[in-house]
């Protein structure tokens, strides 16, 4: 049995903090702590579902999914579709690049930048050193300005779709 101590009110306490049967609150901490940990150790061997990386999005980390739901669509925030200004009539004066639906995969993937030397627009498996990646969120590095030219910007949670597709590989799917 473990060590009792009283309690200024004459309670008796054991080591735990607990009062008469009931887990004190250093029990409970301790097995919340517990519990969590479990939980974390798990959730970390799963691929994780793109909600748990970017949050609620309608968008999957699909080429399909961000073909429709970004290159070829507006969002809520007023972004333009990207093949406003990234189609076939357009693209030349656009980085060559066309992001229209038959064209878009072709474009991107293992494709050098036009507009700045040694960029891969998209490295199967490294969106962080993806070109694209570098456009959407305007980093120091890019050539030209950050896109979309016009705004609104894409949200963090959709270039992170973005990126989760690049990562597992950009395959046309």
């Amino acid at each position: 049995m473990g060590m009792t101590t009283s309690s200024p009110a004459g309670r008796r306490r054991d080591a735990g903090g607990a009062r008469g049967g009931r887990p004190g609150r250093t029990a409970r901490l301790l097995g919340a702590g517990a519990l969590l940990l479990v939980f974390a150790a798990g959730a970390a061997g799963c691929d994780e579902s793109i909600t748990d990386l970017a949050g609620p999005t309608d968008i999957e980390a699909t080429f399909t999914s961000i073909q429709n739901g970004i290159f070829e669509s507006a969002d809520a925030n007023g972004r333009p579709p990207c093949t406003d200004c990234h189609n076939p009539r357009t693209a030349v004066l656009n980085g060559d690049l066309d992001l229209s639906h038959d064209a878009a995969y072709a474009n991107l993937v293992g494709v050098a930048s036009r507009g700045k030397s040694g960029a891969i627009r998209v490295i199967a498996g490294d969106g962080a050193n993806s070109y694209l990646i570098h456009k959407l969120e305007g980093r120091s590095d890019i050539a030209g300005r950050r896109m979309p030219i016009s705004g609104p910007y894409l949200t963090t949670d959709q270039i992170a779709v973005i990126r989760r597709w690049i990562d597992l590989g950009a395959r046309r799917d």
